[in-house]
C-alpha cells in the first residue's frame, strides 16, 4: 500500500472529512463526463478515475508513482479504466486525445507548471476543458502557520496568478471556489431527488479553501453553485469524535504539562543551586579580583626592575660588543699570524723532509756500499785464509826444506 503523507489520499486511510474533501472535486468533474475520454492527471490511488468511469467512455489515470498506479490497478480496476506510470510534465498521448482532463491538487507540485498546462492543453480535443484546483495560498499559508510550509508544494498560487496562469493557456477560463461549509440534512431514502437551498454567496476569492479552474477552448456555459454531501456526512458526529480526540491530545498535552511543570519546579531548584553557587563564585571573583590588582601592582614593580635590568643588560651587551670587536680584530691578527706561520712551516717541513729523504737516499747507498765491502772483506779473508794453508803446506814441504839447504827455491818468510 502506497505511504499515506497527506498529499496522497487512500480511502479508509484518512479521515472522512479528508476523503470528501476529494471526492467533492471528482463529483463536480463528474458532471462533465457524461460519455466522454477522461484523463485524470495525478490520480494517485485511483479512486476518483474510476469514480469518472461510472459516466465516462473510458477515464485514463496517470501518476509518476508505479507504488501508487499499483494500488490503482489492484483496486480499481474497471473495463473501461486504465492505469499508466508517467510524467504530468510529458504526457504520452497524442495530440486531443481527451475530452475532458482534470488535475485536482497536482499543478502546485510542479515546478514547470507552466510545461503541465500547456501539456493539458495539447491532449485536450478543441472542444475539451480542463478541470484543475490547487489551494488558495493565502488561506494555506494561514491554516499552517504553527506547522510550516508543505514541503511537497512546489509552487501555491493566490486567486490573481491562478486565473493569470490558466488564461496565458486557455481563451475561456472560469473560477469556482471550494469551501467546506456547515449545512443541514434531511435525507429520504437513498436515490430520491433532492432539493438544496443556498442561503448567502460563494464567499471571497482571497477567503476560499481552494480554486477550482473550468478551462476551455471554447464558451464555457454558465455555471451555477455546486453542493456535494457525501453519504457518510454528520458534520456533528465528525466533530463529535475530532473533539474526543481533541480531548485525549489535551489530556496528553495535560500531563506533558504536569511533567513540564515538575521539570519546571526541578529546574526553579536547581536555578537557586546555582544562583548561590554564582553568588559564591562572586565573592570569590570579587577576592580575586583583589588579588589581581596586588599582582597587578607586582607585576608593575617587576617590569620597572625589568626595565632597570634590561638597561643594565643593554650596557653590558655594549661593552660585550665593545670587546668582541677587539677580540674580532686580536683573533685576525693571531689568526694571520697563524696562517703566516703555518705557510713558513710547512715550507721548513718540506725542507726537512727533503733533506730527510736525501738523507736516507744517502743512508740506503752508505748501507749498500757496506754490505758490498763487507761481502769483499769476508772473500779476502777466506782468500787469506786459504793463503796462510797454502803458505804452511809450503813451510811444511820437505821440497822447500831441501831447496833451501840447497840453496835454491824462493826464500819464505
Amino acid at each position: 500500500m502506497p505511504e499515506f503523507t497527506g498529499e496522497r489520499v487512500i480511502p479508509g486511510e484518512v479521515e472522512p472529512d479528508l476523503l470528501g474533501e476529494h471526492l467533492a472535486r471528482y463529483a463536480l468533474a463528474l458532471r462533465y463526463a457524461e460519455g466522454k475520454r477522461i484523463l485524470d492527471c495525478g490520480c494517485g490511488a485511483g479512486y476518483g478515475t474510476a469514480e469518472l468511469a461510472t459516466a465516462a467512455s473510458e477515464a485514463t489515470g496517470i501518476d509518476f508513482s508505479n507504488d501508487a498506479i499499483e494500488y490503482a490497478r489492484e483496486h480499481y480496476a474497471r473495463p473501461n479504466v486504465r492505469f499508466i506510470t508517467g510524467s504530468c510534465l510529458d504526457l504520452p498521448f497524442p495530440a486531443s486525445s481527451f475530452d475532458l482532463v482534470v488535475a485536482f491538487e497536482v499543478i502546485e507540485h510542479l515546478i514547470d507548471f507552466r510545461r503541465f498546462l500547456d501539456e493539458c492543453a495539447r491532449v485536450l480535443h478543441p472542444a475539451g476543458m480542463l478541470i484543475a484546483s490547487t489551494p488558495n495560498k493565502l488561506y494555506y499559508a494561514e491554516s499552517r502557520s504553527t506547522s510550516g510550509p508543505n514541503p511537497f508544494h512546489e509552487h501555491e498560487f493566490e486567486a490573481a496568478e491562478f486565473r493569470s496562469e490558466l488564461d496565458r493557456v486557455f481563451p475561456h477560463v472560469k473560477i469556482l471556489v471550494q469551501n467546506h461549509v456547515e449545512c443541514f440534512s434531511f435525507a429520504a431514502e437513498p436515490g430520491s431527488p433532492a432539493d438544496l437551498r443556498v442561503d448567502g454567496g460563494s464567499g471571497a476569492l482571497t477567503e476560499a479553501h481552494f480554486f477550482v479552474g473550468l478551462c476551455s477552448a471554447r464558451e464555457i456555459p454558465a455555471q451555477r453553485s455546486y453542493i456535494y454531501v457525501p453519504t457518510s456526512a454528520n458534520l456533528l458526529r465528525e466533530r463529535e469524535h475530532h473533539i474526543r480526540l481533541l480531548e485525549d491530545e489535551l489530556r496528553v498535552t495535560q500531563g506533558w504539562l504536569a511533567q513540564t511543570q515538575d521539570d519546571r519546579n526541578r529546574l526553579l531548584d536547581k536555578h537557586r543551586d546555582l544562583q548561590d553557587s554564582y553568588e559564591e563564585q562572586n565573592r570569590w571573583a570579587k577576592n580575586l579580583d583583589a588579588s589581581l590588582k596586588a599582582a597587578s601592582e607586582r607585576v608593575a614593580q617587576l617590569q620597572a626592575e625589568l626595565a632597570l635590568q634590561q638597561r643594565a643588560a643593554l650596557e653590558m651587551a655594549r661593552s660585550y660588543e665593545t670587546k668582541l670587536t677587539e677580540l674580532e680584530a686580536e683573533n685576525l691578527a693571531k689568526t694571520q699570524w697563524a696562517i703566516d706561520t703555518d705557510a713558513r712551516l710547512t715550507a721548513e717541513i718540506q725542507r726537512i723532509t727533503a733533506e730527510f729523504a736525501e738523507c736516507a737516499r744517502l743512508l740506503e747507498t752508505s748501507e749498500q756500499t757496506l754490505i758490498e765491502r763487507t761481502h769483499w772483506a769476508q772473500r779476502l779473508e777466506a782468500e787469506r785464509q786459504a793463503l796462510e794453508v797454502q803458505l804452511s803446506a809450503v813451510r811444511a814441504s820437505r821440497w822447500l826444506k831441501l831447496g833451501r839447504k840447497l840453496g835454491l827455491g824462493p826464500a819464505v818468510q
